[in-house]
């Protein structure tokens, strides 16, 4: 009898530690998986892999299995029908929901995002992407460290990691957003944050942060009152596709005066660059407190938020 008792306890406490286990791996990954993670786990049920390359690039080779997406056109950033301010997280969630369970992505899915990991400004694509599925209210979401250029960095025959051409076939499922409002900063809630103090980051390169160039959708050149510069390019090693350490992370912000915790606002021209800049903040650095404007620079000139900061002034 008590072998009968103590066998049923063992069964029903391993299939609470299941239950335990796939809650956590349904709700949570870690930030970045690197080539040997994902090789490793190719072809395991529960994850997709969205390829953001141009898609005769994708056509010519992806990692197998991996579905692919256009940033541009498929729903991830749209310009807002009332004032035109380009690039924003989409009012209307109807086509980017539908285009994410056309990827074969559901709400348990294990989502790996792959750019194409040229440059840190391409990374930026699979940050913003990122960022949405973190606002859309889905935290099972992971980049590929160094993304495709790290995944066919020429290595010996024998080790190379294998590719696939043409286009994967991704059986369609059900995604249901469950939209995170708090994590959308509007131009007031910035507006708000200055007076009250807040950090603003600004992610773009210096010319743009002293005003030297802008970019052509913005109507003033400069950057917002009193925020501190941490351009993009500095988070990846050597601008290219793999993020730097936790170690060097800390070394830039200090050098740019901007601390790793407490509340920030991460900004660029149309936040692409700022996502960047708030996923290291957020995601490896920890810092919860950070958040991302989507509209930038080009939304503040564009509906005159305010006064612009011109460091520089050419004759």
């Amino acid at each position: 009898m008590k072998t009968i008792i103590s066998t049923r306890w063992g069964a029903l406490l391993a299939g609470m530690l299941f239950l335990l286990l796939s809650a956590r791996a349904a709700t949570a990954a870690d930030p970045l998986v690197t080539v040997d993670w994902l090789k490793a786990n190719l072809g395991k049920p529960g994850i997709a892999i969205v390829d953001f390359q141009p898609l005769p690039d994708y056509l010519r080779a992806h990692i197998p299995g991996a579905v692919n997406s256009n940033y541009a056109k498929d729903g991830w950033r749209e310009e807002r029908a009332a004032d035109k301010v380009p690039d924003m997280f989409p009012e209307k969630l109807d086509k980017l929901v539908a285009h994410i369970g056309a990827l074969g992505i559901d709400n348990a899915t294990h989502v790996v995002l792959v750019p194409m990991g040229m440059n840190s400004t391409d990374v930026g694509v699979a940050t913003r992407a990122y960022w949405t599925f973190k606002v859309l209210g889905h935290d099972n979401v992971s980049i590929l460290d160094g993304g495709m250029a790290a995944w066919t960095k020429e290595q010996d025959k024998t080790k190379a990691n294998p590719v696939q051409a043409g286009a994967a076939k991704a059986e369609p499922k059900t995604f249901k957003a469950s939209l995170r409002k708090e994590m959308l900063v509007t131009m007031d809630d910035v507006k708000k944050a200055k007076a009250a103090g807040t950090l603003l980051v600004d992610n773009r390169p210096e010319d743009n942060y002293v005003g030297i160039n802008r970019h052509p959708k913005s109507t003033e050149s400069g950057t917002l009152a009193g925020a501190k510069n941490l351009p993009n390019g500095w988070m990846t090693v050597n601008g290219q596709g793999q993020f730097r350490s936790k170690s060097q992370i800390e070394q830039l912000y200090k050098h740019a005066g901007v601390p790793t915790s407490g509340e920030q606002i991460n900004f660029c021209n149309t936040g692409h660059w700022a996502s960047v800049g708030w996923f290291v903040s957020s995601e490896l650095m920890g810092n919860k407190k950070a958040r991302m404007y989507d509209g930038s620079m080009v939304e503040w000139t564009l509906l005159k938020g305010g006064g612009v900061e011109q460091k520089v002034k050419l004759n």
